[in-house]
């Protein structure tokens, strides 16, 4: 049943080395395999993504290795069944490899109605 709101999640990420770089390339192989099963997953609603069909050509700072991600999904059972119980949980546990370690927030959780479609300003207003 559909309670009329979804929830909004977004991370960021401070790359370790540019795209492009060794160090980063298993990461950016991995994107559209990932990608393919977040689409797929059930209870999910909607992803940031360019025309490349991922989020990583999108610049929202000055800092050309900040990344960010968001997602909508159903609930939060469906959020966590991709996240932890999915192929994107071997790459989530190599994330050291490939983004820097971040000692302020850098995800967040948010319900939104049914149908919106946040924005990156939204999601970041609601991380800082």
């Amino acid at each position: 049943m559909d309670s009329g709101w979804h929830l909004a999640q977004i991370n960021i990420g401070r790359l370790v080395a540019p795209q492009g770089d060794p160090r980063v390339r298993p990461f950016f192989d991995a994107l559209d395999r990932i990608n393919g099963i977040a689409d797929a997953s059930p209870g999910f609603v909607w992803r940031l993504q360019d025309e490349s069909g991922n989020a990583m050509g999108i610049s929202y700072s000055p800092d050309p290795l900040l990344a960010v991600n968001m997602s909508v999904w159903r609930d939060a059972d469906a959020l966590f069944e991709f996240v932890y119980r999915s192929a994107h949980t071997p790459v989530m546990a190599r994330r050291r490899d490939y983004f820097q370690r971040f000692d302020e927030a850098y995800q967040a959780l948010w319900w939104v109605a049914a149908g919106h479609v946040p924005t990156v300003a939204e999601g970041l207003s609601r991380l800082w």
